[in-house]
């Protein structure tokens, strides 16, 4: 699980403190469409030994080696429709000065940062600003032949609409394009499929699914096309195995070693027993400064909440920092055993939390270039009940947020009155950073699974629900005066800047990423409306929170702090009951009623407001560039970092130099 980047709109709520002057890092880079690239410091990075920096380095190559993976799971065409662009970016000749050619360019830009021809975030089909007649045209001068059957996917509205659709009553499967299930299969086809195949009673049951295609065959069979070496997306895996094995000669552990080396097999079998091998194992390492996480991981993009998509990020400890979530995790008995919710629901004994703040020093497929802030993993509810999870947050991603946002005006625009944009000046930053870790050092660690509850249970909702769950948990207790006494938050009234942007963001201004006429479809939004508008409704009768007007526009009020904490332990207590119960229909109910709906009136309003601030709801990173310096025998003596490859540039190195799969898979 994963907090994304929410935060981007956070910290512009915080937008007005003036930055320290020795910091001239290039924070902000270009903007386009709805979308703003931001670079990411590495700091720390030179003094990592010679062996990490090394370690890093080959990591950092695996970790871009399966970004063919991701374009091609967002959607079947992807990677032709990617590779016909860029033809015409490279090798056109004519004037690149025309309207037709600049929204080409915006176009283009928006594919990359999607992974696809789909809204990162929402989810819906963006289209071309040019014609297509331009682009056949263009094609035929650079020589480049896109087949018919694509022109419709990219200029047709009502053809392959959404990647990932999770609207109530429709048959998400068959109404999505991403390329998880082939072509024909129904919702209720890959439901039967696998609830045919779960043991009845199995105590550790595997992923299933996890890392599959789901197909019919010639003659209407269902099958799993396995994603493996010899499988599906098999010669882009092995060139990550084979990144991997440079890679472990330089861990500092043999502990990491048996990781990588258990990686391999998976990657190599296919096996989900493996997986879960591999996971444990993983877990466990909590010593070596240099990590990583490479493979199948999130389920985000699946309409079932079953199948992983690919991502990796490789990182290192953050040493000072880690220390704030060190107290958390020492602490984790306290805060489960003190929880609001059913004591049935709640873990005797909490096992294996480990926390940590990290550097982040490369991003890759489903993480790049729109990233998470925080990582829970692995996502096995039976490993993480036997034993425990860890939990990352993404320090220099978060300041390079939080640093980029500096005078966007958003607090000024939407933050109700001085008293309360004076409070989230003073603990806004230390207050996110509180909540992501509670987010996922505890939260979703925390609760448990009542025997006999299948984790699939709750099906679509399942994503929502438990990102609401982790959010909740984190906002009861960045309130727990527990807090100040481990020296965790500076005094009782700083968890308030941290209630007011989240109730504001859940209310308002996340509405500033979705446009007009359509529902919120994204399960981190939809947890963050759920929780708002429900707070916002079970405490209108004594006006916890309002929504008030002044001066015409519309604000967030909060009258009763500690009620509103209240309020949140109150929802925490029944989202727990839904999660360990497997309760569908609880789950819909509360996720339709109170997470998708927009008010469309309030929604122009935002918009409108939020247009003037002339911002990008929307924020992603280009990487860094690992440079290995050698000696006259080819070895590794040094690895400089750089910054200066520029957004284009760098994405058409990838395309160049990790192109791992054919256009059809």
């Amino acid at each position: 699980m994963m907090i994304l980047s929410s935060s981007a709109l956070m910290a512009q709520t915080k937008g007005n403190k003036a930055e320290p002057a020795h910091d001239d890092f290039p924070y902000n880079n270009e903007q386009f469409a709805d979308i703003q690239m931001l670079r990411y410091k590495v700091e720390g990075f030179d003094a990592l030994t010679l062996k990490q920096k090394t370690l890093v380095y080959h990591l950092s190559e695996a970790a871009l080696l399966g970004r063919d993976i991701l374009w091609d799971q967002n959607g079947r065409y992807n990677l032709r429709i990617r590779r016909a662009l860029e033809k015409v970016y490279t090798d056109f000749r004519g004037d690149r000065t025309t309207s037709d050619f600049k929204a080409f360019e915006v176009y283009l830009k928006r594919v990359w940062f999607s992974s696809g021809i789909h809204h990162h975030y929402g989810s819906e089909k963006f289209l071309p600003d040019f014609s297509e007649q331009w682009l056949r045209q263009a094609l035929k001068d650079v020589g480049y032949k896109l087949e018919e059957e694509i022109f419709p996917v990219i200029f047709n509205p009502s053809v392959m609409a959404m990647r990932t659709n999770q609207r109530d009553g429709e048959d998400l499967v068959l109404t999505s394009a991403g390329n998880y299930y082939g072509e024909g299969v129904t919702q209720a086809e890959a439901e039967k499929f696998y609830a045919e195949r779960k043991p009845a009673a199995d105590p550790r049951p595997i992923m299933m699914g996890y890392n599959s295609r789901l197909v019919k065959d010639e003659e209407g069979n269902l099958r799993e096309e396995v994603w493996r070496e010899h499988g599906l997306y098999g010669s882009a895996i092995a060139r990550i195995i084979g990144k991997l094995q440079d890679a472990r000669p330089f861990c500092d552990t043999e502990k990491q070693q048996r990781v990588i080396d258990k990686l391999i097999e998976y990657y190599r079998t296919g096996d989900l027993r493996t997986f879960d091998e591999y996971s444990i194992l993983w877990l466990k390492d909590t010593e070596d400064l240099v990590d990583f996480v490479n493979g199948f991981t999130e389920t985000y993009g699946d309409p079932l909440g079953m199948k992983a998509s690919w991502e990796s990020i490789v990182n290192f400890k953050d040493l000072e920092a880690t220390a704030r979530t060190e107290k958390l995790s020492a602490n984790a008995q306290w805060f489960e055993d003190h929880s609001p919710v059913d004591p049935r629901f709640r873990k005797e004994k909490v096992k294996g939390v480990s926390a940590k703040v990290i550097t982040a020093a490369m991003l890759g497929g489903d993480l790049y270039p729109s990233t998470a802030i925080g990582i829970n993993l692995p996502n096995s509810d039976w490993v993480r009940r036997d034993y425990g999870s860890k939990s990352v947050t993404i320090g220099n991603l978060t300041d390079a947020y939080n640093k980029s946002a500096r005078g966007s005006g958003m607090g000024k625009e939407f933050v109700i009155d001085k008293k309360t944009l004076e409070l989230i000046e003073l603990y806004g930053d230390v207050c996110d950073d509180l909540h992501t870790d509670l987010h996922e050092c505890l939260g979703h660690g925390s609760g448990k699974l009542l025997p006999g509850t299948d984790p699939d249970s709750l099906k679509a909702y399942g994503a929502a629900i438990e990102e609401g769950r982790a959010d909740l948990f984190g906002l009861y207790y960045v309130a727990d005066p527990k807090l100040v006494e481990l020296g965790l938050t500076p005094n009782a009234e700083a968890y308030k800047s941290q209630y007011y942007t989240y109730m504001q963001n859940g209310l308002l201004t996340q509405l500033v990423r979705i446009k007009p006429g359509q529902n919120i479809e994204e399960a981190h939004m939809r947890n963050r409306a759920f929780i708002a508008h429900w707070a916002l409704e079970h405490g209108k009768k004594d006006k916890v929170v309002e929504l008030v007007k002044k001066k015409g526009k519309t604000y967030v009020r909060i009258n009763d702090y500690e009620a509103l904490r209240g309020l949140f332990g109150k929802l925490l207590a029944e989202v727990q009951r839904i999660k360990s119960e497997g309760d569908y229909e609880a789950a819909r109910s509360l996720v339709e009623t109170y997470g998708v709906k927009v008010d469309p009136v309030l929604h122009k309003e935002v918009l409108e407001r939020y247009e003037k601030l002339h911002l990008s709801p929307y924020k992603g990173f280009i990487n860094p560039v690992y440079k290995p310096v050698r000696d006259a025998a080819g070895n590794i003596v040094d690895v400089k970092v750089d910054y200066s490859e520029g957004y284009a540039e760098q994405m058409l190195r990838y395309s160049r130099d990790y192109n791992t799969l054919p256009d059809v898979n």
